[in-house]
């Protein structure tokens, strides 16, 4: 049995374990260690209650363990541990593989100690790069620790390019490295926008997105390592560009620089007090006209994404991946990102390296969001490419990997 230890149920990760649990090449079971977004509870990203729309927890395999939480800092999952009969706890039920997502937790480093000790195999999937990590003057310690780590792995299930530089880098054989794209559920994603597609002219009237307008979607939290407030900056350049075709920018999600994004806008619709008339001030300042739909769960994004000509993801180098980049190419939209994101790598840069711009840099965005709109790339390439970042490919990766280990055990599944 493939034994997956994880934080709690993440809308991105239970497509791949309901899709291994349907297809039946690898046992496979889900020890949760939280059932954080499963009832509502505060996001402080988001300064809101926040639980999932999605059913998270049917067709696979799964159990919540008990947890230990140490200290005053509970809300954080790197506090959560195991008890220490667990590897041996998933042994007893079938477990021949520990598969980890990451290091974050205090939980998986004991999850490998304890793994080794019960002689398990143990595979580890993160999206960390080399961009988003090794800076401070701890940056050296940190690296000695976590060699101590990476070195009782036995199979590292890398996401996407960035994230197998940061192995290699780390001293990691190539021969463990094993691609396992990020992905998201793209079938749903796409069968989402086709149904919402013939509505789209509604759904941008009832966010005070003009007819004629050129709307560029960003969707997360408005906090400072996203930098939403380098879009505007960056629309403001773009305008001025091509006065012919007038911006919009809708901004899906909340957080601390709600206010401060808002104040540089000229707001058509605000999700805390509805539509509203731009006024003469405003227009005559040049701000971009924008929209506020507030937080929109994972049965609503979509939305978004139909009313929407492109993405922007102008995160610095903390954004590891940025998964709705993901999400976005696969109801056919493009995106414009910061080349610090994990997967402009792989996503972007390869495809259209003229839609990318280096963090900060509110020209080169401007650029970029100006090619995008004079020449955006077809919903046939989009298609295409987000392909080889679905669902099916990790769990092809993951069976293949499985498979393999049973055959240099000379066991049988």
């Amino acid at each position: 049995m493939l034994a997956v230890l994880t934080t709690h149920p993440i809308q991105y990760q239970i497509p791949v374990w309901r899709k291994l649990a349907q297809r039946g090449n690898v046992p496979v079971k889900v020890y949760y260690m939280s059932d954080q977004g499963l009832a509502a509870r505060h996001d402080p990203g988001f300064g809101r209650a926040v639980a999932w729309d999605i059913d998270a927890l049917s067709g696979y395999d799964h159990a919540f363990l008990p947890d230990v939480r140490t200290g005053a800092q509970q809300s954080s999952f790197w506090w959560l541990r195991l008890r220490q009969h667990f590897a041996e706890q998933a042994k007893r039920e079938g477990a021949r593989v520990l598969w980890i997502q990451g290091w974050q937790v205090a939980a998986y480093w004991q999850a490998v100690w304890q793994a080794e000790r019960a002689g398990l195999e143990t595979w580890l999937r993160a999206d960390t790069n080399l961009r988003s990590t090794g800076h401070g003057p701890l940056a050296p310690l940190k690296r000695r620790v976590l060699q101590r780590l990476l070195k009782r792995i036995d199979s590292f299930l890398y996401v996407g390019e960035a994230n197998r530089e940061f192995y290699l880098a780390r001293s990691v054989p190539p021969n463990k490295l094993i691609a396992a794209p990020h992905c998201v559920d793209n079938a749903r994603f796409a069968a989402q926008a086709s149904a919402l597609r013939d509505q789209r002219s509604a759904i941008r009237r009832k966010w005070g997105i003009a007819a004629g307008a050129y709307c560029v979607v960003f969707a997360g939290k408005l906090i400072d390592k996203k930098r939403p407030l380098d879009l505007v900056a960056a629309s403001r350049l773009a305008q001025e560009k091509l006065r012919d075709r007038p911006l919009h920018l809708l901004f899906v999600g909340t957080g601390e620089l709600l206010r401060a994004v808002k104040e540089q806008c000229a707001v058509r619709y605000d999700f805390e007090r509805g539509s509203g008339a731009i006024s003469d001030a405003q227009m005559q300042s040049g701000l971009v006209s924008a929209s506020f739909t507030g937080f929109l769960n994972q049965s609503e994004i979509a939305q978004a994404y139909v009313a929407a000509d492109c993405l922007a993801l102008p995160s610095d180098a903390t954004e590891t991946w940025g998964l709705v980049v993901n999400e976005a190419m696969a109801t056919g939209l493009p995106a414009v990102v910061s080349d610090a994101i994990g997967s402009c790598d792989d996503l972007i840069k390869p495809f259209r390296p003229d839609l990318c711009f280096p963090p900060g840099d509110h020209t080169r965005f401007a650029e970029a969001l100006v090619s995008c709109m004079i020449n955006p790339p077809s919903q046939t390439e989009l298609m295409a490419l987000i392909d080889r970042y679905d669902v099916l490919r990790t769990v092809e990766s993951v069976e293949s990997l499985y498979q393999a280990s049973l055959a240099g055990s000379g066991k049988v599944a």
